[in-house]
Parts: structure tokens; sequence; C-alpha cells
């Protein structure tokens, strides 16, 4: 693994999955993003540190906690790129700040880190994009289709397939 998060921004508890996003806005990290997600990388690979600390999505009922996924937030980490805005699924326009693939491989650099970390397998139910939630773990989400897409790979279409590139790129770097 090449790319580890500063070890004062992890906390020792349990985490049970990490959910990947991308903010649809610009390609930096936006204060609105920093309210959503413990970890923002943007287009050129930096990684920014959210408002909320993993240890605030242990328990949720305080309404102190990074809120990234629609009933899913308890015991998950939220991992977003900042990237997407005005991005449209079909037919398909990565909008004016599409994702980078130096962005996606540094976000799977930080899931990697993160299952290692908090001893996270590498499943579909444990890592996976917002688009998988519903599918993958039955928890009805509004039309969510981060990461459905990847604009650097136009052969990577559907939710289930950037989800597996995600899964087998995150066990390969482990």
């Amino acid at each position: 693994m090449s790319y580890r998060l500063p070890l004062e921004w992890l906390q020792s508890v349990k985490m049970s999955r990490v959910i990947l996003h991308w903010s649809a806005g610009a390609w930096k990290a936006s204060d609105l993003d920093k309210e959503h997600y413990h970890f923002i990388v943007e287009n050129a690979g930096n990684v920014v540190r959210g408002d909320h600390s993993i240890a605030d999505n242990v328990v949720t009922s305080d309404d102190d906690y990074a809120a990234h996924t629609r009933g899913c937030n308890t015991g998950s980490i939220g991992v977003s790129m900042a990237c997407m805005a005005g991005a449209v699924e079909t037919p398909f326009n990565a909008g004016r700040f599409p994702m980078t693939e130096t962005q996606w491989n540094r976000a799977m650099e930080v899931i990697a880190h993160l299952a290692s970390f908090y001893r996270i397998p590498v499943t579909p139910k444990t890592i996976l994009s917002h688009a998988e939630v519903q599918a993958n773990l039955g928890i009805q989400q509004a039309g969510k289709w981060d990461v459905a897409r990847l604009p650097f790979d136009p052969k990577a279409v559907g939710a289930k397939a950037c989800g597996d590139r995600m899964r087998a790129q995150v066990q390969a770097l482990l």
C-alpha cells in the first residue's frame, strides 16, 4: 500500500464498511463535502479530512456524524471523490469536473488503508459504492448512481462493474 492516511485521522473503533461516493461537486473539497464525508479525494489526489471523525459514525443517534448514505451511516466510513458536478447518467456526460484516474487510484489506496486498519474484509457488502447500497444491502436510496461510471474508462459501466473493479483494486493493494 503506497498511500497511508495520517494515523491521527483514525480512531480505534469498530467499523463495518467503507462506502465510496463522488461529491457531485467541483475538484476541490467544499465545506459541504467536509460535512458529509470522512475523507475527500481531490482531482490531483490530495486527501482532505472531513469535519467528522470516524468515531462519530459508531453511533449516529446523536445526529453528530458524517451523513453520507441514507440509512447506512452507523458503522460506515464515507470516502468521496470531489468531482462530477453537472454529470448526467443517461446519456452519460461526466460534467465539467469529471473524476480523474489519479483521484480514483488515490481513493482505492485510501480504502485499502481503511480496510486494513479497521480489519474490514473486501466483499460487496463491506467495500462498496453508494450506487451499490440498495442492491447489495437492501437499503433504499434516492436514485444515487455514484459510482456507476468511470470517465477515464468508458468500458466500466454500471454500479456492479465499477464496484467489482474497486474491490479488485483494493484487494490487490492489501
